[in-house]
């Protein structure tokens, strides 16, 4: 699978750190904390599912707002 494709409904593991705006190291540590799961992909080049992604980044949101 190409890096800079996911299919509908998915995010490549790029656009997921851009959307929620971290590195690399972060996108791992969401993973391994077993906050975020790849829903798709390949182990190099995992996806992720659009709605996990915008729960985290609404879970982020509602604590800088707090």
């Amino acid at each position: 699978m190409d890096d800079r494709h996911a299919p509908p409904g998915h995010l490549t593991a790029a656009q997921t750190r851009q959307a929620l705006s971290i590195t690399a190291g972060a996108l791992r540590n969401l993973v391994y904390r077993g906050q975020l799961t790849r829903s798709g992909g390949t182990e190099r080049h995992p996806t992720y599912a659009v709605r996990d992604v915008a729960a985290i980044a609404a879970k982020r949101a509602e604590r800088a707002s707090a």
